[in-house]
């Protein structure tokens, strides 16, 4: 688990002692936090929103939205119609997204309470299995809202990029690669990209 200041430093401090490049990193930028989300369809929904967004688009239209519904349910979403949704700053294509999660939910085809007692692959494929939460969305559901140890986003631009620092690569690493990679960090791979965000923000990569 990547819940707690403490469970995120024992898991690094072990593969700092498998890897000197995690060492040397450690030693320049320190410890990453948790990044730690409520599990459920709110949050879920907020991984929808933040899709090729910025962080601060994301952050206002989250804003508006919970003005507009809250709780923030299936329920409370459903009941809003087109408008109140643009209003709030939702694209068409995420209305529609959001839309087919709360009904998913809703209707039963979907129960994100029951995701803890699945294993990381049968969990990530009931995510993708939605439509608009592919892959890179499943996995940080999964590392965030779940605290799964051992998840590894490889299609994550800044973790890659990070990778690409800490491991001194002329190019940008591939998902193939960034796999290959991390093969050695297992089970520890989603403290090892906690670190990776940590890196890119901290060395402003």
């Amino acid at each position: 688990m990547v819940t707690t200041p403490e469970t995120i430093a024992a898991a690094l401090d072990e593969l700092a002692g498998r890897d000197a490049d995690i060492a040397r990193t450690l030693a320049d930028v320190g410890y990453p936090e948790p990044r730690v989300r409520e599990p459920g369809f709110a949050t879920l929904l907020n991984i929808i929103i933040g899709q090729q967004v910025s962080v601060q688009s994301a952050a206002a239209i989250r804003g508006r939205l919970l003005e507009a519904a809250d709780p923030l349910t299936p329920e409370s979403f459903l009941a809003l119609d087109d408008d109140a949704l643009r209003a709030v700053g939702f694209s068409r294509r995420k209305i529609e997204y959001g839309r087919f999660l709360a009904q998913d939910i809703q209707e039963g085809r979907f129960d994100p309470d029951a995701l803890p007692a699945l294993d990381d692959g049968t969990a990530l494929e009931q995510i993708v299995a939605r439509k608009g939460l592919g892959r890179w969305s499943a996995e940080v559901y999964l590392l965030f809202a779940l605290g799964r140890g051992d998840i590894w986003p490889a299609d994550d631009l800044a973790v890659q990029v990070a990778v690409q620092h800490l491991k001194r690569l002329e190019a940008r690493p591939d998902r193939a690669t960034m796999d290959l990679l991390a093969e050695a960090w297992r089970p520890h791979r989603g403290a090892a990209a906690l670190l990776m965000w940590h890196v890119y923000k901290k060395a402003a990569l």
